[in-house]
């Protein structure tokens, strides 16, 4: 064949290529086996129940943030207005082991998208080799001989491509599903730093709490010691007696070890904060100082504002969308893979003639493979990838109840709180003015001293009472920042382009996905 022959005939073998590639691509955008996704629908009540508008006169030191519908912020733990806690908050951000691990997996979502992206590309391969070959001087044609041994070579330049069109959305149905995955794995993350940075501000009220019951506690003992020391007065001078001496003993020695106790759940809760901040817990205090904290203003908006602000819940949908492209890949496999390929390049034994036109060596053509019988695995497993879907929907569903059943968990118990802490007040007050009562009485020889003891030890209970529900006010208070997402939002899940970029994880824009469909039936259907 000649040069010109030869051209012409490449030429028209890449023509037909291109229009072959065109075609099939063209041909795979319209077919997608995978179920047009909607988010499954789910009840979401008009308003929360545990906290309406007529219990906002109840509360005492806690209510809902005017207006509503204003929004939490990112750093949500500032509004509760404490340097120390700003400042541990923003050590668990920076060092907290937990986080950096949801951050790696991001990162390998972020990979496995890349990976599957490769897929719509075609593969280039190349072998070059150079190959020098001796023969026996002593075969001459077959048979033995004495002549010369001969020196032959061979110079090989090949270069071979392959690629497998998209026809049945194979591909673009495994990216879907990564990049849903990976976004899945960006709402975990930030849940795992909702989760993180509740617990640090959850034990440090705690802490400070016990704190406070130290205090308190501190205080008691010395007012003990007095009482103490004033009965073995009137013990000396023959008006009390022995008896009174041993319970005021009995009751000292009793609140003293109680103070002491106090310190293991102290101590306890400075070792969970250090391990939160990613510090030992060897080289880790924080001073002692008692909880002088108040309850704070929490925007609530309405329930189905949840559905956008918890990123739980944006995880289970993400998860729902990985499902269902998973049934569209399960699906492909029905259909014949197609692969063109081809392969071109130069050969020669003469090294002055390699790259030469006539050493140009090329082959090219389409194939197909197609399962003929698998004994129903291909049903079988489309069959599982539409019960994972199922699975994903009811997790979704669930995660939604459980969402709307924190917060109105944190709702009734701040909404009870508050009405109880006025309620243990008014206790307090009246333990001790009976304390009061009962040690002039006392002095003046009128009641015995075990009175005195009984009031004291009411007005101790009571006091304590009333530090354990401030505490679990303050706790609440963090739980139902918790509960309401903490101030995320749905629309700051990374798009398909920042996924795939190269940016770190802390460098991602916040773009908002694709909105899905508001109201949809919870059973994929087929396009």
């Amino acid at each position: 064949m000649s040069r010109t022959n030869e051209s012409r005939t490449w030429t028209a073998l890449q023509n037909a290529g291109a229009i072959l590639s065109c075609g099939a691509l063209l041909f795979a955008a319209g077919c997608n086996p995978a179920p047009k996704y909607a988010r499954p629908p789910v009840e979401t009540p008009p308003a929360y129940k545990e906290l309406t508008p007529a219990d906002y006169a109840a509360t005492d030191g806690w209510k809902v943030a005017q207006p509503q519908d204003a929004a939490l912020h990112g750093d949500w733990w500032k509004v509760f207005n404490d340097p120390e806690l700003n400042a541990l908050e923003d050590q668990a951000t920076q060092a907290n082991q937990t986080i950096a691990q949801a951050m790696a997996n991001l990162d390998t979502s972020r990979a496995l998208v890349r990976q599957a992206r490769a897929q719509y590309f075609p593969t280039l391969t190349t072998t070059p080799s150079i190959t020098g070959t001796q023969t026996s001087g002593h075969l001459v044609n077959g048979n033995t001989g004495t002549g010369s041994a001969h020196t032959l070579a061979d110079y090989d330049l090949p270069a071979d491509a392959s690629w497998v069109p998209d026809l049945w959305s194979r591909v673009r149905n495994t990216v879907r599903s990564n990049t849903a995955a990976a976004q899945a794995s960006a709402a975990d993350l930030e849940n795992t730093r909702l989760t993180v940075h509740a617990e640090v501000a959850s034990d440090y009220f705690s802490l400070r709490g016990q704190d406070a019951l130290k205090q308190l506690l501190d205080s008691t003992v010395i007012a003990f010691q007095q009482s103490l020391d004033l009965t073995k007065v009137l013990y000396e001078t023959g008006i009390d007696s022995d008896e009174s001496v041993a319970q005021a003993e009995t009751q000292l020695e009793t609140t003293q070890a109680q103070d002491t106790n106090l310190g293991i759940a102290r101590a306890q809760f400075e070792h969970a904060i250090a391990t939160l901040v990613g510090k030992p817990a060897s080289s880790f205090s924080i001073p002692q100082q008692p909880l002088d904290s108040t309850p704070v203003g929490v925007p609530l908006g309405v329930p189905s504002q949840l559905l956008e602000r918890r990123p739980d819940i944006a995880a289970a949908e993400r998860s729902m969308v990985q499902a269902n492209a998973q049934i569209g890949i399960a699906r492909a496999a029905y259909y014949p893979t197609i692969t063109l390929s081809g392969s071109a390049g130069f050969q020669s034994n003469e090294l002055s003639n390699w790259l030469s036109w006539p050493s140009l060596i090329w082959s090219a053509g389409p194939s197909a493979a197609q399962t003929i019988f698998d004994g129903g695995l291909r049903k079988a497993t489309v069959q599982q990838s539409r019960a994972a879907y199922d699975a994903s929907v009811a997790g979704y569903r669930q995660t939604v109840l459980t969402a709307f059943q924190q917060v109105e968990d944190s709702l009734a118990s701040l909404r009870i709180l508050s009405i109880e802490i006025k309620q243990q007040d008014a206790a307090v007050n009246a333990a001790q003015r009976n304390l009061n009562l009962a040690t002039d009485r006392y002095k003046l020889g009128i009641d015995p001293y075990l009175n005195v003891i009984t009031a004291q030890t009411s007005l101790l209970t009571n006091q304590q009472t009333a530090v354990d529900l401030r505490i679990q006010q303050m706790t609440s208070s963090v739980s139902l920042i918790e509960a309401l997402g903490g101030g995320w939002d749905a629309s700051q899940l990374p798009s398909e382009r920042q996924i795939i970029s190269n940016a770190p994880v802390s460098q991602m824009e916040n773009q908002p996905p694709p909105a899905p469909a508001a109201n949809a039936p919870p059973q994929p259907k087929s396009e």
